[in-house]
C-alpha cells in the first residue's frame, strides 16, 4: 500500500490535484523503496496523486497501472464545505469512532470501506501469489486494512505520513503481517506489534 505523496489542496480539483515539488522528490524515494521488489502488478486510485505517486516505480518494471475507480478517496463533504486544522481532525474522529457517520454529501466510514475493499478483495483473489503495489489514500488505505484488523483506526490513520509505504502479506483473504517500509522518522505512536519489524 503507497499512500500518496504531499498534494496541495486546490478546492474543486480533488481528482486532478498532483503531487508537489516536495511530493515528486519523495516519490523518488518510494522508488528507491521498491524498485527491488520485483513488482507484478501496479493498481491505483484514479487520483492523480496516487498516480503519479507510483508511477516511476511502475515505468521502472515495465508495468502499466491499473487504475481502480473504488479506490478512490473517502469524500468526507460537499465540496463547499472546506475543514481545516482542529476541524478537520474532530470529523475524521466521528467517522472512526462511528462508521454510520457521515457529513452533509460525504461518506460514512462503512460506505467507504464496503466499496474499498470489494475492489481490494477482487484483486487479491485475481493476483494470488503475485507482488501487488496499490497506490492510494490514507482514509480508504486506513479503512482497507481496519477491514481485516480492527486495530486500524483513527489513531493509525493519524499516525501516516505523505507518502507511507506498508507492506502488507496475505495468505488468501487473511492479513498475517504488516510492515512499514517508509522510514521518515515522523510516524507518531501506533503501537501494533508487527509494524515494528524491519521491512526487509
Amino acid at each position: 500500500m503507497v499512500r500518496h505523496a504531499e498534494s496541495q489542496y486546490i478546492p474543486g480539483l480533488e481528482r486532478e490535484r498532483g503531487i508537489s515539488g516536495k511530493g515528486a522528490q519523495d516519490a523518488l524515494k518510494v522508488l528507491e523503496i521498491l524498485q527491488s521488489e520485483e513488482i507484478d502488478v501496479f493498481v491505483s486510485s484514479p487520483y492523480q496523486r496516487a498516480i503519479q505517486t507510483v508511477e516511476a516505480v511502475a515505468a521502472g518494471a515495465g508495468k502499466r497501472i491499473i487504475l481502480v475507480e473504488d479506490l478512490r478517496e473517502r469524500k468526507l463533504a460537499d465540496e463547499e464545505v472546506q475543514l481545516s486544522g482542529e476541524g478537520f481532525h474532530t470529523l475524521k474522529k466521528q467517522l472512526y469512532d462511528d462508521f454510520d457517520f457521515a457529513h452533509p454529501g460525504g461518506e460514512s466510514s462503512f460506505e467507504a470501506q464496503r466499496r474499498g475493499v470489494q475492489s481490494f478483495l477482487t484483486l487479491l483473489d485475481a493476483h494470488q501469489g503475485k507482488k501487488m503495489v496499490v497506490g492510494t489514500h490514507g482514509d480508504i488505505m486506513t479503512l482497507i486494512m481496519n477491514y481485516f484488523d480492527p486495530a486500524y483506526g483513527f489513531e493509525f490513520w493519524r499516525s501516516t505520513s505523505m507518502p507511507d509505504v506498508y507492506k502488507l502479506v496475505f495468505e488468501e483473504r487473511e492479513m498475517t503481517q504488516v510492515t512499514r517500509c517508509w522510514a521518515d522518522g515522523q510516524m507518531a505512536q501506533f503501537t501494533r506489534e508487527y509494524l515494528e519489524k524491519p521491512c526487509r
